[in-house]
């Protein structure tokens, strides 16, 4: 009878992530100690992807230059394996590398991300596909290979760890698959070691080869784990937060506490920052600003009081303000109760009939979409 017992690691895993945090901590000034829990969990999860059914997207974002990203990825490419900076490569270029074309699975970086996302770079959707496919094990993209009238379909293979690194913001549909480090400038009391790449990348070379080797010890134990989450942290989060809590499961010591905390604090930190697509920010801000304390408001009221909140978009969306056609467009895309788009409908005033909104038509919808009210 043979032991099917795996062998125990002969490498500490508790003590190879305090040295891999400790690099990032000697070269990268995170905003928050969640920051530094969440970077060294990925690139520890990006040795074993095999073992999971998704890879999270790690987004090193700032509202302006200078603030660390690029370094941020710098030191992310020493540690993770095979790694290929794709600042411009197209999506055909990225999908073929991933399928394996050169016979090991990439690591892709992409940084300044807003030249590919931003509002001046357009749509991009091949490469959102792919970052978005390649976030769940499984998932292919279709293209047509060959030449001319002789071209066949082909599935190839997206499942891959992506980290990237940009001004302002990434689409909806990659924000919610991403854990999101939201990098700022260093402040005067806050000090980082210069980075040499021929001087220190060694050094994180060393700690990606023993990364390698811990991950190829300990991966039956992490394949199929289901690590319990946060509570809170459900749906999408959990897809993102799942591999990177079964690494902290995997290493043991103080790692499994501090990654619950860093996953319950960046989700929170995530809802409050990114409040969802712009139809979930119109209807937040109709029920907590708008429709406070009425049951109908007129169309030319709601739009006065969405304009005028300050930090709130609607003044300036692609350079005009929201009107009533572009609303009712918006709101339409959301049902009642009873399953009829939300439109508006006849308010008598004393002045006369109007067009307005009924807060009992949003209702579903705000309890459907919207995050919890503010205490």
């Amino acid at each position: 009878m043979t032991d099917q017992t795996p062998a125990p690691p002969t490498i500490d895993g508790a003590a190879l992530l305090n040295e891999v945090e400790a690099f990032h901590r000697r070269f990268n000034v995170f905003p928050t100690e969640a920051a530094y829990v969440a970077v060294t969990l990925w690139d520890a999860h990006a040795h074993l992807l095999d073992c999971f059914e998704s890879t999270p997207r790690l987004a090193f974002l700032s509202p302006e230059p200078g603030s660390g990203k690029s370094r941020a990825l710098e030191i992310v490419e020493t540690l993770v394996p095979n790694p290929m900076a794709a600042v411009d490569a197209s999506a055909a270029a990225l999908f073929r590398s991933v399928s394996g074309v050169d016979g090991e699975r990439p690591t892709i970086l992409f940084d300044e991300i807003d030249t590919i996302f931003g509002p001046k770079a357009g749509e991009n959707e091949q490469l959102r596909g792919f970052i978005n496919a390649g976030h769940r094990r499984g998932k292919v993209m279709y293209r047509c290979v060959g030449d001319g009238a002789n071209q066949t379909v082909q599935a190839f293979p997206s499942y891959t760890a992506v980290a990237v690194a940009g001004l302002g913001s990434l689409p909806d549909t990659i924000l919610t698959r991403s854990v999101i480090i939201r990098m700022r400038r260093r402040a005067r009391n806050e000090k980082a070691e210069p980075y040499r790449s021929r001087i220190h990348e060694k050094e994180g070379f060393a700690l990606r080869d023993q990364l390698a080797k811990w991950a190829e010890e300990i991966r039956e134990s992490v394949m199929g784990a289901w690590p319990e989450m946060p509570e809170g942290v459900t749906d999408r989060p959990a897809d993102v937060w799942e591999p990177l809590l079964a690494v902290a499961e995997a290493v043991g010591g103080d790692w499994p506490k501090r990654a619950r905390e860093a996953c319950t604090e960046l989700v929170k930190a995530s809802q409050v920052n990114d409040k969802g697509s712009i139809g979930i920010r119109l209807l937040t801000d109709l029920r907590d600003h708008v429709m406070v304390g009425v049951d109908r408001l007129p169309t030319i009221a709601v739009l006065d009081r969405l304009n005028a909140l300050d930090d709130a978009p609607w003044a300036d969306l692609d350079g005009k303000a929201l009107d009533n056609r572009r609303l009712s467009k918006m709101l339409s895309q959301y049902v009642t109760s009873d399953g009829t788009p939300v439109a508006s409908r006849n308010i008598r005033t004393a002045g006369g009939v109007l067009k307005g909104y009924y807060s009992e038509d949003l209702e579903d919808a705000w309890a459907r979409y919207c995050p919890p009210p503010s205490p």
